[in-house]
């Protein structure tokens, strides 16, 4: 755990919410990491950003 820092998802809850959905178990495994590692670097960023900032320039 980091303060002020967005490290990840809950996959465990992540999995769930797709099987409940009806999503394919194992293309949600596959797929969930990399959407993750975007989530997580974009959140990242843009919580870096003074408040008030332009998260699109």
């Amino acid at each position: 755990m980091i303060p002020g820092a967005v490290l990840g998802w809950d996959m465990g809850a992540a999995l769930a919410m797709a099987q409940a959905l009806g999503i394919n178990p194992l293309i949600t495994a596959e797929l969930l990491p990399e959407i993750e590692a975007v989530m997580v670097r974009k959140l990242n960023e843009q919580m870096a950003q003074p408040t008030g900032a332009d998260v699109n320039s």
